[in-house]
Parts: C-alpha cells; sequence; structure tokens
C-alpha cells in the first residue's frame, strides 16, 4: 500500500514538472511572438551600394505600381524609388573620381519584393550636353528662379485613372548655416498611367498644405496612407490621410481627402483633435517628436504603426502604435540606434520611416538616411556613406 501511495505520489509530480515545463515553453514562445527585435538589413542596404552611376542620395520613398500597400505584396508588382539630393559618378578604388556630379532628386525602379541589383533599374535626366539634371524641377505658378525640389511621400490613386502623385517641397538655399536651405512651399506632382522616366507628361500643381498660422509652420506630405480597397487596408473607409509635421516640437498633423477628391484642396479637411476642420490652422498634434520624413502604415489587425527618427536626426529609430490614424498613439519605443554615427565624427542619420508593401507581415522594413555635416569632404573619404541603410523590426 505504502510502495502503492508513494508510485502515486511520483507520478503526480513527475506529471506536474512535465506539465509546468510545457506551460513554461509554451508561454515562451508566445512571448517570443510578441518581442519587438529589431536588426539591420545589409541585404537592403547594399541593393543602393554601386560603385558607377548612382552611387548615394539622402531621401527615400516608394511605392507599387499597382497602388497594393499591403505587407507581403511586392513579389506581385514593380515598385517606384524617388530620391532627393542624388550624387552620380564613379568610385574606383574606394575612391570617388573628378567629375561627379549632384542633382536634386533622381528615380529607380525594382522589380519584384528582392533586393536584387539585377532588378533595379535607376535614372535621372540628363540636358542637351548630356549633363545630369533633376527628374523633378519647380515649373508651377509660386515657383521662384534657383528653387529646387525635396521630395515628400506619394500614393497610387486608384479612382483617379491610376495617377501616381508625389508631394514635393520647394526649396531655397540659404547663405550659411548648419543647414543653409529651407522649405517655402509644398507643391503636388502627377505622373498619368503608363508616363516613363523622365515623366514629361508630368502636371505640378500649387498647393495650400504649407502654412505659417498660429501655432507655427506646418508642413504636410511627409507620409500618405491610403485607406481604401485598392491599397489592401484592412478595414478601409475610402479617404486618403496626408500627413504633416509642425514646429520645433516636431508634432505630427493629419488631414484626410477622398480619394476621388484628391485635387480638390477645398474638400481637404484637418483634425482638430475632435473632429475634421476645414481649416489647416486648427490642426491639433496626435504626437510629436517625430522626424520630418516618416511612416504611418497599418498593422494587419487594423491598427496603425509610426515610424520615425526621434527629433529627426538623432541616432534612435522608433516605432509608435495607435488604434486609428488619428491616434490616440501609445508612447512611442526605441527600437534601434544608427550605428553609422560612430564611423566618423561628421556623420549622422535622420528621416526614418516604413516601406510596407516591401515589409512581411507582422514586420516593418525600415529605411534611414546616412550625411555628414562636412559633406563634400567626407564624400571624397567615403564616397559610399551618402545613402540610406536598413533595418527589420518584427513586432
Amino acid at each position: 500500500m505504502k510502495q502503492t501511495l508513494f508510485q502515486a505520489y511520483l507520478y503526480s509530480t513527475l506529471y506536474l514538472i512535465v506539465f509546468c515545463t510545457g506551460c513554461q515553453q509554451t508561454t515562451e514562445q508566445e512571448a517570443a511572438k510578441t518581442q519587438v527585435i529589431a536588426e539591420s538589413s545589409p541585404e537592403w542596404s547594399n541593393l543602393l551600394l554601386n560603385k558607377k552611376g548612382w552611387i548615394g542620395a539622402d531621401g527615400i520613398y516608394c511605392v507599387p505600381l499597382n497602388g497594393v500597400e499591403r505587407p507581403g505584396e511586392a513579389q506581385q508588382t514593380k515598385t517606384l524609388f524617388w530620391f532627393s539630393d542624388t550624387i552620380i559618378g564613379d568610385i574606383e578604388d574606394d575612391s570617388l573620381q573628378q567629375g561627379w556630379e549632384m542633382v536634386h532628386n533622381s528615380i529607380a525602379y525594382l522589380t519584384g519584393g528582392d533586393p536584387d541589383k539585377e532588378k533595379m533599374d535607376f535614372f535621372w535626366a540628363k540636358d542637351d550636353d548630356g549633363k545630369a539634371r533633376s527628374v523633378f524641377e519647380p515649373h508651377t505658378p509660386e515657383a521662384q528662379v534657383n528653387e529646387y525640389y525635396w521630395l515628400g511621400d506619394g500614393f497610387f490613386n486608384h479612382r483617379l485613372d491610376s495617377t501616381i502623385y508625389i508631394f514635393a517641397y520647394r526649396i531655397r538655399n540659404l547663405p550659411e548655416g548648419a543647414f543653409p536651405f529651407e522649405d517655402v512651399g509644398v507643391n503636388l506632382i502627377a505622373i498619368p498611367k503608363g508616363s516613363q522616366p523622365p515623366f514629361n507628361e508630368q502636371r505640378q500643381m500649387d498647393t495650400p498644405l504649407f502654412h505659417i498660422g498660429k501655432k507655427g509652420k506646418s508642413v504636410f506630405g511627409i507620409n500618405v496612407l491610403a485607406n481604401t480597397t485598392g491599397a489592401g487596408a484592412p478595414q478601409p473607409d475610402g479617404y486618403i490621410y496626408v500627413y504633416g509635421i509642425r514646429g520645433t516640437n516636431k508634432e505630427l498633423l493629419v488631414a484626410r481627402v477622398e480619394e476621388e477628391l484628391f485635387e480638390d484642396f477645398q474638400a481637404w479637411t484637418y483634425w482638430d483633435g475632435q473632429s475634421w476642420n476645414s481649416s489647416i490652422d486648427e490642426s491639433a498634434a496626435i504626437t510629436d517628436r517625430i522626424s520630418n520624413e516618416m511612416s504611418v502604415s497599418f498593422m494587419e489587425d487594423g491598427r496603425v504603426i509610426a515610424a520615425f527618427q526621434v527629433d529627426t536626426n538623432s541616432p534612435s529609430i522608433a516605432i509608435q502604435v495607435a488604434k486609428t490614424p488619428i491616434g490616440p498613439f501609445f508612447p512611442f519605443k526605441k527600437v534601434y540606434e544608427t550605428p553609422e554615427i560612430y564611423e566618423d565624427i561628421d556623420f549622422y542619420t535622420y528621416n526614418a520611416k516604413a516601406h510596407p508593401h516591401l515589409s512581411t507581415p507582422g514586420e516593418l522594413l525600415i529605411s534611414y538616411n546616412v550625411n555628414a555635416f562636412d559633406f563634400e569632404n567626407k564624400l571624397y573619404q567615403h564616397p559610399n556613406h551618402c545613402r540610406p541603410r536598413f533595418i527589420r523590426v518584427k513586432y
């Protein structure tokens, strides 16, 4: 009898140990599924590592040419990339050769969703003498001589004949300063269906999306979120959400317009914290400390996730989650520190953003820019430094 009781006790104890161990393993496995893990993505960073022709740029946005922004969809289409300040030249034995040129923007096409150099083609414009020129140059009624474009985000409009729209900031150079330039307006570029580079059929229009008011300077176009069926949004409402930035505290603002009314700026409304308002001056901040380029994209469950560089040019990349495109946002989480700032005392990093359709479900492919304060000297010392780098953030 004693042996039987002892055996029963032993078996029950072993069962509890095995059961609890199994529970612990299950708990650890479930916890691993929800952990936020950020790591560099050298295969995507190396996609932009070239020795001839296009050798660097310090701005990057992209759009799928079928307009489907849902993660995991890039294999089904081509992707149009656009870059801001771009370096054209040759590098031999890690030395930048004489005769290099700089233009204010360029583009590239990637076929499929893999970072394959053989499937990436770069383009820039040329003048009659064969010298490099920007693909997009200001020519609207409000544009002035010597202004140029810094490019913002864009999207594929399913309701307006598959037009691709790109926001473009009009920039003027300043005589001095750590950042010797200023933005003076926001234009909109419309690329019609089927147009090929250098996009001679493009249209450009001035917009009211650059505003200096009672709360400071507001600039819209830093991110576009298409909450539409065509874009593959999880809970589409038919609106295009366009995000902006305001003031030194880097406040995030949001406007929206129905997809088919995108060019009708009288139809745009701005979130004032309580409702949609026709006055841009009443725009309310939905979070802050973002970067001048950033992203807000959908998660699979319908929430949105923002990705940005904290305070624009710190080494910290952060993500931030909200239930809806207008917030409220939970506090941001710093997920990655950019190592390039330690490669040279003049290097800095900035303007992180996600590229949702190039991502896979449950993760974000995020790019960030690398540049140097002593730009030209560092370009000769590190000719490939000025180009976007990529990380993957699993959540």
